[in-house]
């Protein structure tokens, strides 16, 4: 007897889970096919059932982090969404460069997670990182609206927060793991300041 659609459905989604952690974890090139079903329940066999490669599994990995990161989730809990760009753009900020995201792995969003496997990626995972990228810069241009050099600010902001991760992951010195996303918070929230 053949499986339904939502079987299928949540098959697939077991296995971008099982890679966005392990890639989390080890990155792309470490981790392999075997690793990720067996970590997933499933044998290697229904792998191309649901994907026609690894690359297409890792876009799919990178891009699922808009709806199983901290931030996608205590929005929906707060039932927040867009009613108030600036406290939710601080929020991203805080929550962003807070210690419990840093110590948590699983959580680690790809953009200073996976930043140098992206760029040795194909296409399909590059574009995943880039809209990701870009949503990120969608919240803090929507609560810098009508500031004239918002998109800059946006990016900037982007850039302090995605770097602040990359810096406070790669010291093992944890006063400097501390300071490095404090001083990324300050400057991300003075940009959001509308002057």
């Amino acid at each position: 007897m053949p499986y339904s659609p939502e079987h299928a459905v949540q098959t697939r989604a077991r296995i971008v889970e099982s890679a966005r952690r392990l890639f989390n974890r080890h990155g792309f090139e470490q981790v392999t096919l075997d690793q990720i079903m067996a970590a997933a329940g499933l044998t290697r066999g229904a792998f191309y059932h649901h994907f026609r490669s690894k690359d297409e599994l890792y876009a799919s990995a990178v891009a699922s982090f808009v709806t199983c990161n901290p931030f996608a989730i205590q929005t929906a809990d707060a039932a927040q969404k867009l009613r108030d760009p600036q406290g939710l753009a601080r929020m991203l900020v805080e929550l962003y460069l807070s210690d419990e995201v840093l110590d948590n792995v699983d959580l680690h969003c790809p953009l200073y997670a996976l930043p140098s496997d992206v760029a040795r990626a194909g296409l399909e995972p590059q574009q995943a990182y880039t809209d990701l990228i870009r949503g990120m810069g969608h919240i803090y241009r929507t609560a810098l609206k009508g500031v004239r050099d918002a998109g800059r600010r946006a990016e900037t902001m982007v850039a302090l927060c995605v770097g602040g991760m990359v810096l406070a992951r790669t010291t093992n010195d944890p006063g400097l793991r501390k300071s490095l996303r404090a001083s990324a918070r300050h400057q991300a929230l003075a940009l959001l300041k509308v002057e």
